[in-house]
C-alpha cells in the first residue's frame, strides 16, 4: 500500500470516439508496473462515494478511473441530477457502456505505470454493467458487486429498460468475483443461484459470496443499507482477487 497518490479529472475517448469525463487515480511512483481497474459507477451515478472507491485502489497499488457513463446526458451537472437525466432516458445503452469502458481499459494501458492488466468492477447497476464488459470485452478479471438484472428484467414501473445477460456467460472472458446480499430483491438469491448454475454449466472461472443480513448497497458508507462487517469482507475478497489475477 502507498498513500501517495495522485487524482484528477480527465477526459478519455469512449463509445463512438465521444470524448466523455473520467476520474483518475492511481500511484504517484509505484515501484513495478501495475494493474489497471475501470470502476463502473452505481446507478446514483458518478459522485464523490464512487471516486472514493478509485482513489482506494491507487492506495492499494492499483491504477484505477471511472468514467463518467452519464456525461452525454448531463455533462457538468451533479450527480443526482445528471443520474435523473439517465434514468429518464432508460439508463445507458449496453453498446455504449461497452465502449466507454473500452476507452477505460485504453486509457489504462496507456499509462506509463500500466503491467498491461485490466480488470472491472461495478455496483448496483454498475455490476450488470461489469458483468456486461466482461463477456463483451478481453479483461482479466471482473468484479460484479449485487448487479441488478443479469438475471431478470426490471419491474414494471422501473425506468431501466435493460435485458438479463445471463445467456451471454458462455462468452466471459475472464475470472468473475460476485458479491451479493442475501436479503437483496435484485438479484434475489434465486437470481444469484441461475447465474451460478449458467457459469457452471458454461466450465467458467468464478468466485461468488453472499452475506447474511446483507440487501442490496451493502458497500454504500454513507446509506442506511451500509453493512460494515458484509463491507470489510467483501473489499478483502477483492483485493484478494485482483491481486491474484491483475499482477504482472
Amino acid at each position: 500500500m502507498t498513500d501517495a497518490i495522485i487524482a484528477e479529472t480527465i477526459m478519455i475517448t469512449g463509445h463512438d470516439h465521444d470524448t466523455i469525463e473520467a476520474y483518475s487515480a492511481r500511484p504517484l511512483e509505484p515501484e513495478h508496473p501495475v494493474g489497471g481497474v475501470v470502476v463502473i459507477h452505481h446507478m446514483p451515478g458518478y459522485d464523490q462515494g464512487t471516486k472514493e472507491i478509485a482513489r482506494t485502489f491507487a492506495v492499494h497499488g492499483y491504477n484505477a478511473v471511472v468514467p463518467n457513463l452519464y456525461w452525454r446526458e448531463a455533462p457538468g451537472a451533479s450527480p443526482d441530477d445528471a443520474a435523473a437525466a439517465a434514468r429518464a432516458a432508460g439508463g445507458v445503452p449496453d453498446g455504449r457502456l461497452v465502449g466507454d469502458v473500452a476507452g477505460a481499459m485504453s486509457y489504462l494501458k496507456g499509462l506509463s505505470t500500466a503491467n498491461g492488466k485490466v480488470g472491472v468492477i461495478g455496483y448496483c447497476s454498475g455490476g450488470r454493467q461489469s458483468f456486461l464488459a466482461a463477456v463483451s470485452l478481453p479483461l482479466d478479471a471482473a468484479v460484479d458487486c449485487y448487479g441488478a438484472f443479469v438475471v431478470g428484467r426490471p419491474p414494471a414501473g422501473m425506468p431501466l429498460k435493460v435485458g438479463p445477460l445471463v445467456d451471454k456467460t458462455p462468452d466471459l472472458s475472464c475470472p468473475l468475483l460476485g458479491l451479493f446480499g442475501a436479503d437483496d430483491q435484485y438479484p434475489s438469491p434465486d437470481q444469484v443461484a441461475e447465474l451460478e448454475a449458467a457459469l457452471n454449466a458454461a466450465g467458467k472461472t468464478y468466485e461468488f459470496h453472499s452475506y447474511e443480513g446483507a440487501g442490496h448497497a451493502f458497500f454504500s458508507v454513507n446509506r442506511p443499507a451500509y453493512r460494515p462487517e458484509a463491507a470489510v469482507d467483501g473489499w478483502q475478497k477483492i483485493f484478494a482477487f485482483f491481486g491474484q489475477h491483475l499482477s504482472a
